[in-house]
């Protein structure tokens, strides 16, 4: 229902216009708005309830009460409305339409009370109104909830100061918030720029003055006080930072002494008077540093959106694209989204182009753009702006910045003593100077998870980092910067790999960027080398963890070169080469550079005694060799990690041990093996880990369940491997490791796949592209594709698939991921027979039989027979008795694994054989044992073809 929170005495104001219910009035700018009856129920009853849904019926039957109409009058009605607010020019939005269950009215409203203890549009005895308000921006974007708050809070408070950075935009904010409330305080709005004063004495003066006042004594604030106190007026007290110590008692005295006056300050930083209600104005949002913008974005991010029609208004003919979007949003987050900074940088696109304009802004030149001709002298460039910004600091203040400066992103308070703190500068002196930092909006704060970060925006950074230093005071500062994080990484390095979801892996996030920045000092010009490998050490363990891999690539490469005697041969190379080894793997593919490393990882571990290490190794030498399809090794490597798990005797080593035993087990064909390791595995429990360094976190209870949920598939239990795919699946979307997410999307499709469940295998093939895509993991792009050509294959569409198969073949045998080989084959010979290149498919299966063999990869052997004999049954010439022998082969293979889903497959197959060769009881007594041994799944693919042969017979 209609809510009735709305009294008839409140004034409703939203964008330019102010709906008064008593009067039943809505004005535009002062300016009376025609509107019919029902028009302004309707209105009154959406503005009412703004961000609410109100029901077309509820519409109807408070605007037409007791009357029955068609709601086809009620659209027309909200049609007119809609027009006389001008909703939808210029970006303006008020009403929006909910199909199947009403309106809403999205534009911010604020409210505010007729009733004489608060302000409203009252005579202003005494008073006549002033027209210094500085006019409103026509259009002012990304601030309407910002306008729409102040507005309210400065009605209720009486007393706002704005406070943010320079150029943040409070000026024209305060401009706008001054505006909206025009017609409440009866026009006496006054605005007072204290940016062009610069003796404190004349502070009160300058209100006075203002006010129309005349000023005939040194001290105007008695005068002032006396002037005001019966009066209703709205003060707009623009740029106080500079005048602070003078403002503040001014305004407390006004506050106190005029009940009716209220106050909205801008201010870089807060009066800190009684009764200040303080309102921080952030920066203009920005987009991600993500891939896949699009033009679209422009209008969800104001910082964008500012950006574009500022260089539009300067000239610029702009048209953006996809690809020049991107560019946009860089410059935008370069600029921190400070309003005046992308406004200056816009105005350049006309003359420089949009690609040269971001080029230019890595140069000290940007500082020294022009903005408007009518901007204040402190806003015209960006480096006066920073100019007065820095003149408002103490000595102190401004040594603490320009060592702050080497902090790149957020940091939180301990870095910042910690780093900063010298003879000269104690920890209590750098703390008051944070203090100081952040109350003039120099040093911007953020809380992330439970702790404060701090950050200074890149524009004033950079006007740090000019600020002349001793060079060995340089070298002091940056060295024990990089010093501080590698502390921190040793230190908490081993808990990254736990924290799954975004929310936990924040506070860390927000960190990294100070360690690229150091391991860049350490491994460039004048750094410190020794350092650096430690850092490389410690931190790349944790790229991979936040699944960074291509970082943990580089750094481990450039800290490894770095080596030397000393270093060499020691904990630091040994978790270098580990992470080296399991990046290029996963990024690079299998190539002998990264068996290369993870071998003399190993042999550095096992040369120190350090198990813990040996057990992660041996786990990644595993991988290897499985993703190259060599099982005997994989195996083998498996089997020794069980060796040292025993040594270290902790559930969740044990647990990885025989994860990596019963995956191993599956490929090699000891189905019976494989699920009682498997299963054993699961035991462990899905939060334990195995050791305290984790080179990639592969979730060995999410690895062991989608294992078996293949082995079930073979052992005969289809409903149970789907549900366990599906289960797997989510749990490693859960914890957001793009190793474990790839992994489990791999087999879950091949479980898919072989259920004939072409649905879902069709949409975790899908999810596997783009997931791969996103994380630059080319082996698993390309199985993604080749799981595409195997279902274009399995619909019909041969030619396609076999030539996509091809090329994804290809590929992952440049990269000798040779893991899913011999399934892509098994289809691709299925392909190709349907197209009639009988000896290209006879061909490949002599191939991949020797593949199979020499690699161990034993248990899709029955499957491949199978596919044999029905290759030579379509034949031109049918090869009846060698598609026997076949199927004979098919089942001894499938019996001796254990895997009856294959045996079933080969006996539906050669039953129908031996009923077209008019042998239907033979044909029976083979079908009916191995279909009845099945007690689930009977709408499976296979099981539905078994059925419906043995029906027929």
């Amino acid at each position: 229902m209609i809510s009735t929170a709305a009294p008839n005495q409140d004034v409703l104001l939203f964008g330019p216009f102010r709906l008064a219910a008593s009067e039943r009035l809505l004005t535009r700018d002062g300016v009376p708005v025609e509107l019919g009856a029902r028009a302004f129920e309707i209105l009154l009853a959406l503005v009412s309830t703004p961000n609410e849904v109100v029901s077309k019926n509820d519409l109807l039957s408070r605007v037409w009460s007791g009357v029955t109409v068609e709601e086809s009058s009620l659209r027309v009605h909200v049609a007119s409305l809609r027009k006389a607010l001008g909703d939808g020019r210029d970006g303006a939005r008020y009403i929006t339409t909910l199909a199947g269950r009403g309106y809403c009215f999205v534009a911010p409203v604020s409210r505010v009370s007729s009733t004489s203890n608060r302000v409203s549009a009252v005579d202003s005895v005494g008073l006549s109104p002033h027209a210094n308000l500085p006019s409103r921006l026509s259009r002012i974007v990304g601030r309407a909830n910002d306008i729409a708050k102040l507005s309210g809070d400065l009605i209720d408070s009486r007393l706002v100061t704005i406070v943010g950075a320079g150029g943040v935009g409070k000026t024209t904010v305060a401009i706008a918030v001054a505006h909206q409330l025009e017609d409440a305080f009866g026009g006496s709005v006054l605005f007072v720029d204290f940016g062009m004063l610069s003796d404190p004495a004349l502070v009160s003066t300058a209100v006075a003055s203002t006010l129309g006042r005349s000023v005939q004594s040194d001290d105007a604030t008695p005068s002032l006080i006396a002037f005001l106190k019966s009066r209703r007026v709205l003060l707009i007290l623009d740029t106080c930072e500079h005048l602070v110590e003078t403002v503040a008692p001014l305004v407390a005295r006004i506050i106190e002494s005029a009940p009716q006056v209220h106050i909205l300050a801008t201010s870089r930083e807060a009066l800190r008077v009684e009764g200040e209600h303080v309102y921080r104005l952030d920066a203009l949002a920005c987009p991600p540093d993500s891939q896949g913008l699009t033009a679209e974005a422009i209008s969800e991010f104001p910082a964008m959106q500012l950006f574009v029609e500022r260089a539009i208004a300067s000239g610029a003919s702009l048209e953006l694209s996809n690809a020049e979007v991107p560019i946009v949003a860089d410059i935008c987050r370069k600029l921190d989204g400070v309003a005046l900074a992308i406004e200056l940088a816009a105005r350049r696109v006309e003359s420089h182009g949009l690609q040269q304009t971001a080029a230019l802004l890595d140069e000290q030149l940007t500082r020294l753009w022009q903005g408007s001709r009518t901007a204040p002298p402190r806003q015209k460039t960006l480096q006066a702006t920073l100019d007065w910004s820095y003149g408002l600091l103490s000595d102190i203040e401004r040594s603490v910045l320009r060592r702050l400066a080497v902090f790149v992103g957020h940091f939180t308070l301990d870095a910042a003593l910690d780093v900063v703190t010298i003879e000269t500068l104690d920890r209590s002196t750098v703390l008051g100077a944070i203090d100081g930092l952040v109350a003039k909006s120099i040093l911007a704060t953020r809380p992330i998870g439970a702790m404060m970060r701090y950050r200074l925006l890149d524009a004033t950074r950079a006007y740090a980092l000019d600020i002349r230093v001793d060079d060995s005071d340089a070298v002091e500062l940056a060295t024990r910067h990089a010093m501080y994080y590698q502390r921190w990484l040793e230190q908490t390095g081993a808990q990254w790999p736990t924290y799954s979801t975004g929310a936990q892996r924040a506070p860390y996030f927000a960190a990294l960027n100070n360690v690229r920045a150091a391991l860049n000092w350490c491994f460039g010009g004048n750094g410190r080398i020794d350092i650096g490998v430690r850092l490389a050490a410690a931190a790349a363990p944790v790229f991979l963890a936040v699944s960074l891999l291509t970082e943990g690539c580089r750094w481990s490469e450039r800290a490894i070169g770095a080596l030397d005697d000393a270093t060499r041969g020691g904990a630091e190379e040994m978790r270098l080469q580990a992470v080296l080894g399991v990046a290029m793997m996963f990024t690079r593919g299998n190539d002998e550079a990264a068996r290369v490393a993870l071998d003399r990882s190993l042999a550095i571990a096992e040369g120190i005694g350090d198990a813990p290490e040996q057990m992660q190794v041996l786990n990644l030498l595993h991988t290897f060799h499985h993703r190259t399809g060599d099982f005997r090794a994989a195996l083998h490597y498996a089997r020794s990690s069980l060796s040292v798990a025993k040594i270290i005797a902790t559930p969740a080593a044990l647990g990885l041990a025989h994860c990596l035993v019963g995956s191993a087990l599956h490929h090699t064909g000891d189905l019976g093996g494989a699920r009682a390791v498997l299963e054993t595995a699961l035991q462990s429990g899905p939060s334990q880990r195995p050791t305290s360094t984790i080179y990639i976190d592969y979730a060995h209870y999410n690895y062991a369940g989608i294992a078996l949920a293949r082995t079930l598939w073979l052992q005969g239990h289809p409903v149970q491997a789907m549900e366990l795919a599906n289960r797997s699946v989510k749990e490693a979307s859960s914890m957001a490791h793009p190793v474990a997410v790839s992994r489990a999307l791999v087999w879950a499709v091949s479980v898919f796949l072989w259920a004939g469940d072409l649905e879902s295998a069709d949409a975790n093939a899908d999810a596997l592209i783009s997931h791969a895509e996103s994380q630059a993991m080319g082996p698993y792009l390309a199985v993604g594709r080749a799981y595409k050509a195997m279902l274009a294959i399995r619909l019909g569409d041969a030619r396609a698939g076999v030539e996509n198969l091809q090329q994804c073949l290809k590929e992952l045998r440049a990269t000798r991921y040779e893991l899913m080989t011999a399934t892509f084959n098994i289809s691709h010979i299925q392909g190709l027979a349907a197209l009639g290149r009988f000896n290209e498919a006879l061909a490949l299966i002599e191939e991949t039989a020797r593949r199979l063999e020499s690699s161990g990869n034993l248990f899709y052997m029955p499957e491949l027979l199978r596919v044999k004999g029905s290759v030579l049954l379509a034949m031109p010439q049918r090869q009846v008795n060698d598609a026997e022998i076949c199927f004979t082969q098919s089942l001894e293979f499938s019996r001796r694994q254990g895997a009856r889903a294959w045996e079933l497959r080969t006996a539906t197959d050669l039953a129908a054989l031996l009923a077209a060769q008019g042998r239907p009881d033979s044909a029976r007594r083979l079908l009916q044992p191995v279909f009845e041994r099945f007690d689930e799944g009977l709408e499976t693919a296979d099981l539905k073809a078994a059925g419906h042969l043995l029906a027929g017979l």
